[in-house]
């Protein structure tokens, strides 16, 4: 699988998210070796995929509570067709932390976005970000990764806001302490 099958990876649990009043739980079927695979295999040679990085960094919203957020974005255009740049969720974990999860369906646009916290206070941004230089890019089994995440930088706080730096063809998920 690619970084866009992990794109799509992240929007689909945004969509259920969104709907968990009435989507009680939802999974992956495909898991080695098939399409969207979350692992790779070749003989004794493994790969994890984008789709798995992307699965591995929704964990927190896993029997979290589904937030309401709205967000007004710039769209992306394709063929005549219109989606927002930015497909997102936000969730609280039994713990109390916010996380919200954003993967951006623009190939070559970032996105700035800012949150309205409504009054929630937060001191601290952190996450993970999975990007590479193409929307084709892949990891091979017995191979160095291609594509794997990295701590996340693009966000801060200020003003009741939450201010992101969101990469083209990327996968952000956030958590506010």
């Amino acid at each position: 699988t690619t970084l866009r099958d992990a794109v799509v990876a992240a929007a689909n649990p945004n969509i259920f998210h969104r709907h968990a009043d009435r989507v009680r739980m939802s999974s992956i079927a495909q898991t080695v070796n098939v399409l969207q695979s979350m692992i790779l295999t070749d003989g004794g040679k493994m790969a994890l995929t984008p789709t798995y990085h992307a699965f591995r960094m929704y964990v927190p919203f896993q029997d979290a509570t589904s937030l309401p957020l709205e967000l007004t974005t710039q769209e992306f255009t394709l063929g005549g067709t219109s989606i927002p740049a930015i497909s997102a969720s936000a969730a609280r974990t039994k713990d109390g932390r916010i996380h919200i999860g954003m993967p951006t369906m623009d190939p070559q646009d970032g996105v700035d976005l800012q949150i309205d916290l409504g009054g929630l206070e937060a001191t601290s941004v952190s996450g993970e970000v999975l990007t590479a230089d193409r929307m084709d890019a892949h990891n091979v089994p017995g191979r160095p990764p291609a594509i794997a995440p990295a701590p996340y930088n693009g966000g801060r706080l200020g003003n009741g806001r939450l201010m992101l730096a969101i990469p083209a063809k990327s996968v952000v998920v956030v958590g506010l302490d």
